[in-house]
């Protein structure tokens, strides 16, 4: 307060009685020019904010690592997350590649999708206080198992649409076609390589398309929480533009005429979701509009849901007939575009309708088609792991009755020949095929790479590609990583049962042998069995309070 006031007496002296010691003059204000160039230096030259302004930059995990050895995982699904999650801290650097920030509890996405469910309840964010995990958001673009390094370009955008991702990540290129592309296209993230001493690989698959015309373009699909974002708003504006006066009656059974494709369990879970919102909460809202609606599930196969006994399957069919949900099999889906089947040449930017074209039946106006079918391989697998040949890397092994020098041959990544899928031996370790050792190719395993989830298969087993498995994988490794004991017994999958929700408060559950049960108990044990799979207690606490407060209230049906 006293240099304040002394200031204040010597700014009413002459000027040149103004003698002021520095260190009490004040702080000049910076310029307008000074603060631009400021701005300039912080960003790059298309804009964008420096590698240097990273919260967490390559130098600084380099210090935290403090004698850990570091383990990359790359992915954030259920092996992903749940490894990350369980490895010790104490031992090891878990540090997470993934283009999105969080986990998907994909379980709970048809819920969300219709409202039973908000969003963030099938969400578990990577970084937390509770968890020593690193995080990096980026796509693992290439691998270099000689010199253990991984390159990750970086990838901020929003990326919760998974199917979306699908062109734009350029699957089948190679990789001199991928390095042309990346100096020629000025929108790619800025590229850099990040060290690990063990990497686990958990990219994850794709929706299948089967290359039919239109479907990525204009299909909805359930893989992450921006698929059904996506989902729920296309349903509310199909109901309000059919509630419009101009509609033609024609044009509502249209609009409201929903296909699902696939008659999996995220198919016949989704449709029996969509059926709930309509029967219990459009029905009040728009009553008049009801009698429109239709929900029909089609799929190739001669009957849907194939992993359940077949007295369930046959319950669960029972039920959709009942509530009046069509369930069309051995029927092909061959073309989906924008407009209605008497418009030819729509344009995507400006319809209300698709039109569904089916082997069997013809043409369909649909309001919205939900695509879920088989996967497809990631492009880092099909291209970053499959397109090149590798130098033999520190911690090869070779494979018990192997004689040729490594040195001498080229390898690999060995890979399913019908799914495209990652090859691993029993303990999660990733295999190698080597060339140029005569007429059978030698095989060899990477001790510090592992590869688990959708993309990975263990050479010998079919195990089906699903939560379960992947999260049973996840567990082994970590524990057997934590011991550092990974010698021993390998990797076994215990069947627990699987269960699909059939709508109106029924479920079917069958267990790790054969027969099951179905209906309300089902149902009851449905909800708790995904309720104590939560994660986190913020979400065991949100999950029933949602089932509640819409029970009593009736779902939000507002867009945004």
């Amino acid at each position: 307060m006293q240099s304040t006031a002394h200031i204040a007496r010597i700014a009413q002296l002459p000027a040149e009685l103004r003698l002021l010691p520095r260190h009490l003059m004040p702080a000049p204000r910076p310029s307008l020019s000074t603060a631009r160039s400021a701005l300039f230096a912080r960003l790059g030259r298309n804009g964008r904010v420096c590698e240097q302004r990273r919260a967490m930059t390559i130098n600084q995990l380099d210090d935290k690592q403090d004698r850990r050895e570091r383990v990359v995982v790359l992915g954030s699904g259920w092996a992903g997350y749940t490894v990350a999650r369980a490895l010790d801290s104490n031992k090891y650097q878990t540090i997470v590649v993934s283009p999105r920030s969080y986990f998907a509890f994909t379980p709970l996405l048809a819920s969300t999708a219709v409202g039973t469910l908000e969003f963030r309840t099938a969400l578990e964010p990577i970084r937390t206080k509770r968890t020593n995990v690193s995080f990096l958001q980026g796509w693992a673009d290439a691998v270099d198992f000689k010199s253990k390094k991984i390159t990750i370009e970086e990838a901020v955008e929003d990326t919760s649409a998974s199917q979306a991702l699908v062109d734009e990540r350029h699957a089948g290129e190679t990789k001199l076609q991928r390095r042309e592309r990346q100096k020629a296209d000025a929108r790619k993230g800025t590229c850099f390589d990040l060290a690990y001493d063990k990497l686990v690989i958990t990219v994850g698959c794709y929706t299948q398309t089967f290359s039919t015309p239109g479907v990525k373009e204009h299909a909805l699909f359930l893989k992450d929480v921006g698929d059904a974002r996506r989902i729920r708003n296309r349903i509310l504006a199909c109901f309000e533009a059919a509630a419009l006066p101009t509609t033609t009656d024609k044009q509502r059974k249209q609009l409201l005429n929903f296909a699902i494709v696939g008659g999996g369990p995220t198919g016949i879970e989704f449709s029996a979701e969509l059926h709930d919102i309509i029967k219990e909460d459009m029905a009040r809202i728009y009553p008049e509009l009801i009698q429109f609606h239709k929900i029909t599930v089609y799929d190739v196969a001669k009957k849907v849901l194939p992993m359940f006994d077949e007295n369930l399957a046959k319950y669960a069919m029972q039920t959709f007939n009942r509530e009046g949900i069509a369930i069309k099999t051995n029927h092909h889906v061959e073309e989906l575009r924008p407009g209605s089947p008497e418009e030819k040449g729509a344009s995507a930017d400006n319809h209300e309708v698709y039109t569904l074209r089916i082997k069997e039946e013809g043409e369909i106006g649909v309001g919205m088609v939900v695509w879920s079918t088989g996967l497809m391989q990631n492009p880092f697998v099909s291209s970053a792991l499959s397109d090149g040949y590798y130098e033999v890397p520190k911690s090869f092994r070779r494979t018990e009755g192997e004689t040729n020098n490594p040195d001498h041959l080229q390898w690999r990544v060995k890979t399913d020949k019908k799914t495209g899928s990652i090859m691993t031996d029993n303990r999660l370790q990733l295999k190698l095929l080597g060339e140029g050792g005569g007429n059978k190719n030698p095989e060899a395993i990477l001790k510090d790479v592992y590869a688990l989830g959708d993309c990975a298969i263990v050479e010998g087993t079919l195990y089906p590609a699903t939560a379960q498995v992947a999260s049973q994988k996840a567990y082994w490794l970590a524990k057997r990583l934590n011991k550092g004991d990974m010698e021993n017994s390998g990797f076994t999958w215990k069947n627990m049962g699987v269960m699909a929700y059939v709508g109106n408060w029924n479920a079917l559950l069958q267990g790790g042998g054969s027969g099951g049960i179905s209906g309300r108990l089902a149902w009851i044990i449905w909800r708790g069995a995904y309720l104590t799979k939560s994660v986190s207690w913020r979400n065991k606490i949100l999950i029933p309070m949602y089932w509640a407060i819409n029970w009593l209230f009736g779902r939000d049906i507002s867009r945004f």
